[in-house]
């Protein structure tokens, strides 16, 4: 009996790990791609050409427009999105936001409905979205704050969890405590790009 139920949890999983994230249409050549965020997305801690939209663009061949604000919060890029949206009519977007919420202490609620709010506007426009979990303040085993798990599965978007908690608990990767340097912003746009393999946005090399 217990070797079965050992067996099944192994199933379970094996199949948790291998599932796959929601699909994107292919992303053209040709493609305009909106990085929207606050310090992360501007690259605080990199040199010029280091952050990660820069970084993204050279690995993917398309354009890669870096609209992060260092020290936004949710409500201030909720009303900033709309208009970028209306003025790069980008492809897709990718939204790595709230962390400045977290560290000023602003209810989860409340970050919950701007972080919908922003999917929206996008979601109204036809362009797609994919998101990138921040972690929550913590000495130890950065995790990205819950909701933005439930955020991905109820707007059913591709959303990476596990890189910038990993990124941010390695001194290797951070230029201070809350921000990437050159290597950790390399990182960071590698493992975007590999989200965007994994959903079908773009072709395996």
């Amino acid at each position: 009996m217990n070797k079965t139920l050992l067996l099944i949890g192994f199933y379970l999983l094996i199949n948790a790990c291998s599932e796959s994230p929601p699909t994107l249409p292919e992303l053209p050549e040709n493609a305009v791609i909106l990085a929207f965020g606050d310090s992360l997305t501007y690259g605080v801690g990199a040199s010029d050409g280091d952050d990660y939209p820069r970084v993204l663009s050279k690995l993917i061949g398309r354009e890669v427009i870096n609209e992060g604000l260092s020290g936004e919060t949710s409500q201030s890029g909720a009303q900033r999105l709309p208009a970028l949206l209306d003025e790069y009519r980008p492809d897709l977007l990718i939204l790595i936001h709230g962390g400045n919420d977290m560290l000023r202490k602003i209810s989860a609620q409340e970050t919950i409905d701007h972080l919908n709010s922003m999917i929206a506007e996008a979601r109204q426009r036809n362009i797609g979205v994919i998101m990138m979990g921040v972690p929550k303040p913590a000495l130890f085993l950065l995790d990205s704050a819950e909701f933005y798990r439930t955020i991905a599965e109820q707007h059913a978007i591709p959303a990476d969890l596990n890189t910038l908690p990993e990124l941010l608990g390695n001194t290797e990767f951070k230029s201070d405590p809350v921000h990437l340097n050159p290597a950790g912003y390399r990182k960071l746009a590698e493992k975007i790009r590999d989200l965007l393999i994994k959903t079908g946005a773009l072709a395996p090399a």
